[in-house]
């Protein structure tokens, strides 16, 4: 379980400059939401960033703003626990990934619910990005589009590869998404081996069988659960030696090889201005879906060396970060 203390800490320090009355709460009200997640441990710079927004917008916990924190929260188990969270009263949920956002939304269909997952229309967790509809808005992070381009990315850093891995969770990444894919790859004469894992427990075997296999380079697709195994994933693919691409900047600035796609803090400040809106006033189903604005590519040479790798200067060129 999250410890509130050290949330206080992130968020209660500033004392408000201006009265409450300007940001549009009303006086003396305590404001609540719910906070659903899949991990004890939902990212530090995620978090930070969401209770730092909270409070440039005047909602600082402790004050007027109260977070029950749910986390982990075990997919099967999810639905007794939103039930738990609405019954307490919540002005709103945040939560993520598509398995716990189906489940919350199972529980609820009045409370708002601000979330962050892959593709939400292509996932049909929306109705569309202009009118989601219903009780859920939120992050849309556009992965059925950044996979390939991570898969592109792979393969000018790993120039002579012939093989590829691509390590896709069950349920999220669509067979049409990974038809694209193996297509993309066979066009460049690139064999894509796809390994498909529904749990932690499979994410070591799939990697060794890939590994195995012959491949020479590691696409790690969009995926709450490969997030929250973060480590784990980078870690074994360097003792591997098997170079990798991820999901978020920070993964690569953790000490995976590279990374394409939004910032996690930008994200989470997207999601808490939503949060703000709706304890405004604003009907989930009326606030458009958010799409990233900046995707960052950020490659870690000292990774590379490691590996043995050298980058090509074409993309250190191209990077936007590159950790010595």
């Amino acid at each position: 379980m999250i410890d509130r203390r050290k949330i206080i800490a992130l968020v209660g320090g500033a004392t408000l400059a201006w009265p409450l009355e300007l940001h549009g709460q009303e006086p003396g009200r305590v404001y609540r939401l719910g906070w659903l997640v899949p991990t004890a441990q939902p990212g530090r710079p995620y978090f930070a960033a969401f209770a730092d927004e909270l409070r440039r917008s005047g909602f600082v916990e402790g004050q007027n703003l109260q977070v029950d924190f749910r986390a982990p929260v075990p997919l099967d188990k999810a639905g007794d626990i939103a039930q738990v969270v609405v019954a307490a009263g919540v002005d709103a949920i945040f939560t993520s990934g598509n398995p716990l956002i189906r489940s919350v939304q199972e529980a609820t269909r009045t409370v708002p619910l601000v979330v962050i997952a892959d593709d939400l229309v292509l996932s049909g967790l929306v109705r569309s990005l202009a009118h989601p509809d219903g009780n859920t808005t939120g992050v849309s992070i556009l992965a059925t589009e950044l996979d390939g381009k991570r898969q592109q990315l792979l393969m000018e850093l790993v120039p002579g590869g012939r093989h590829i891995a691509a390590l896709a969770e069950d349920g999220v990444t669509a067979p049409e998404q990974l038809h694209t894919l193996e297509a993309a790859a066979r066009a460049h004469s690139v064999e894509l081996s796809l390994y498909r894992v529904a749990k932690a427990e499979e994410l070591v075997p799939a990697i060794d069988s890939a590994h195995a296999a012959g491949a020479e380079a590691l696409n790690v697709l969009a995926s709450t659960l490969f997030s929250v195994n973060q480590k784990l994933v980078i870690d074994h693919a360097a003792a591997l030696k098997l170079p990798a691409i991820y999901q978020w900047p920070e993964e690569a600035e953790a000490g995976g090889l590279a990374a394409y796609g939004p910032r996690q803090s930008a994200m989470a400040r997207q999601n808490a201005r939503q949060v703000v809106k709706i304890f405004h006033g604003a009907e989930p189903g009326d606030l458009p879906v958010e799409q990233p604005d900046r995707f960052e590519l950020v490659i870690n040479l000292k990774t590379a060396k490691a590996l043995g790798l050298t980058i090509p200067e074409a993309m250190l060129d191209r990077a936007d970060k590159v950790v010595e």
